[in-house]
């Protein structure tokens, strides 16, 4: 909760939308505001009774999506709710689903509001859901007004009311051609997927029309159907009313670190969006690259990405083979601006939120050293490595000053044994670090974390040993998920409570190493020559490898050869063990 209080007072009061999550980091409720602040507080600063408290009672952390108006917030709410299905979205509507507007699938179909138990199957053609009933209740009227689409939910014998003015077609007497239906709901799925200017020259016309025969309130009515349209639906900029698969990147920096937003737009609109905030190690340029190329290893590559003129384009496009563009004006300039305000949001909540929370920082740090039985906890020095087939292997270290990472003190180590096997690899590092620490007298840290089990344990105190240094040493042990479970030395395990400071610091330190570790190794990779990598696959000799330079030359074509065009030079497993490892090594 002390997290929670102090992200409130951080809140802006733009508009947008509020994502509220359990103790699982699972989205349970989604909601619009127009200020943010406002909205958000009061969850946490009123009583609340039924189901809104038992919502309340289950927020564990909320995160946020900044928007320039509540219509903009309003159709991002509905998007994030059609991905997430959010618990108490559904709960808190007294078990009632949201709204969609229906074109029926019927000889003569109407345009209705519908409620349908299931989406999938369902025979109508649905648009939505509409979080805001009312807006999709008056969309509907307006629609019908304007297309005589069926009213009547049985087909009476005789026209009604609807017919005499020019609402229906009187389907239940008159013979109504098939095309004339065919082209209203085409009309209509245009416009709710959000191309309005079909339908606003035909309110034109009709507005035209009854000017013209001197029925004013007609004429007014339509007038008003115009600038509903214009206010309501029409000024948004988070939809580009198109079926391309795009995302949008943009980043903010201050005081060394480095914020990134992923907008994600399907069918034009924004249904979900990432972000990461880290240290800024390297150069500027190749950290926008490395982060964008690292995130679509993980992520599907969209058919377009829309970034700013601080992007190498040309690079992206060839790493990710898709358009990279950067918009100049327009809809999807705006929506990059998004990304960037939404990016400087985030990292000075960030940075608000550390300055607030200098206490805890210290305290964990603190509390680790108690754990450990180390009283006067300062310095710590982590190390991790990384290596490709036991091939371009690397050690990073970095180090934290209570509880605060200290940048000027990281080192990077190139692992000059050959060493295949993590054992000898820490054994290398460890020395390295230690007999400088001797030889310049340099600071001895307080404790040495070494990202691994007890293996790399026994490993790093072996050489501590030899050196006669006596600096205590613990590995960090993991589940399967990769995920920090315990602390180990070589007497005992420290099981750590998840939700505790201690546990955030712990993780803080591990993803910060294993980031400037893998950066580190990345750009080890990226200087090696085709001759080099070649005699790290198993398989090949001298007489191969020879063939293999003659016939290809560089990286790059050998890469884009399949395992069967490499077979035909190489035998089946030399083949598919090279194919591996290249493509490992684009990871």
């Amino acid at each position: 909760m002390d997290k929670i209080r102090e992200k409130l007072k951080l809140l802006t009061t733009n508009p947008g939308c509020y994502l509220m999550k359990n103790e699982n980091g699972t989205i349970i409720y989604v909601g619009k505001a127009k200020n943010l602040k406002r909205r958000v507080s009061s969850y946490f600063n009123r009583e609340h009774t039924g189901k809104t408290k038992a919502l309340v009672e289950n927020i564990r952390d909320f995160e946020y999506i900044v928007t320039s108006t509540e219509v903009e917030s309003l159709l991002l709410e509905i998007n994030l709710i059609k991905k997430y299905s959010p618990k108490y979205n559904i709960l808190l509507k007294d078990n009632k689903s949201y709204p969609y507007i229906e074109i029926t699938d019927e000889t003569y179909p109407r345009l209705i509001i519908s409620r349908p138990r299931k989406i999938k199957g369902h025979k109508g053609k649905l648009f939505g859901p509409y979080p805001n009933a009312i807006a999709a209740r008056r969309t509907v009227q307006l629609l019908n007004r304007i297309y005589p689409f069926r009213k009547c939910h049985t087909m009476d014998k005789k026209v009604c009311l609807y017919y005499h003015i020019g609402q229906c077609l009187g389907y239940c007497e008159k013979k109504v051609d098939k095309e004339i239906i065919k082209d209203m709901i085409s009309e209509v799925t245009s416009f709710l997927k959000g191309n309005y200017d079909d339908v606003k020259i035909k309110i034109k016309d009709l507005m035209q029309e009854a000017s013209d025969s001197l029925n004013f309130e007609r004429a007014i009515e339509y007038k008003e159907m115009l600038e509903y349209i214009d206010k309501v639906l029409e000024k948004q900029k988070i939809s580009l009313n198109d079926n391309i698969t795009r995302d949008v990147i943009n980043y903010y920096v201050k005081n060394d670190y480095i914020s990134f937003q992923v907008l994600h737009l399907r069918d034009g609109k924004i249904n979900m969006r990432d972000g990461e905030v880290f240290p800024l190690i390297d150069d500027e340029e190749d950290t926008v690259s490395y982060f964008v190329t690292s995130f679509y290893d993980k992520n599907e590559v969209p058919k377009e990405i829309l970034v700013s003129n601080n992007f190498d384009t040309a690079l992206l496009e060839s790493a990710l083979n898709t358009r990279v563009l950067v918009p100049q004006k327009g809809l999807k300039k705006k929506l990059v601006d998004m990304a960037y305000d939404n990016a400087k949001i985030v990292l000075e909540e960030k940075f608000e939120l550390i300055v607030r929370d200098e206490k805890r920082t210290f305290g964990a740090n603190e509390k680790l050293g108690k754990i450990l039985g180390i009283p006067h906890l300062k310095r710590i020095e982590t190390f991790d490595n990384a290596h490709l087939f036991g091939t371009y292997t690397v050690s990073g270290m970095v180090v934290f000053n209570n509880g605060k990472p200290d940048k000027k003190e990281y080192r990077k180590y190139k692992i000059e044994s050959g060493s295949k096997d993590d054992y000898h690899t820490m054994q290398e590092v460890i020395y390295r670090r230690y007999y400088r620490v001797l030889h310049d007298k340099l600071e001895k840290p307080d404790l040495i974390i070494v990202d691994g089990g007890i293996i790399q344990v026994n490993a790093a105190k072996e050489i501590l040993d030899s050196l006669y240094l006596d600096i205590p040493i613990i590995g960090l042990k993991k589940n399967d998920k990769h995920t920090t479970t315990a602390l180990i030395d070589q007497e005992r395990e420290y099981e750590i409570d998840k939700t505790s400071d201690v546990f955030h610091l712990l993780t803080r330190i591990q993803d910060e190493v294993h980031r400037y570790t893998i950066s580190y190794h990345k750009e080890i990779r990226s200087k090696g020559s085709l001759s080099s990598i070649l005699d790290s696959v198993p398989g090949i000799g001298t007489e191969r490898k020879k063939m293999l330079l003659r016939k290809y030359k560089t990286i790059t074509k050998l890469k884009s050869l399949t395992i069967e065009e490499l077979k035909e030079d190489l035998p089946d497993k030399v083949a598919e063990d090279l194919h591996v490892f290249l493509k490992e090594f684009d990871k």
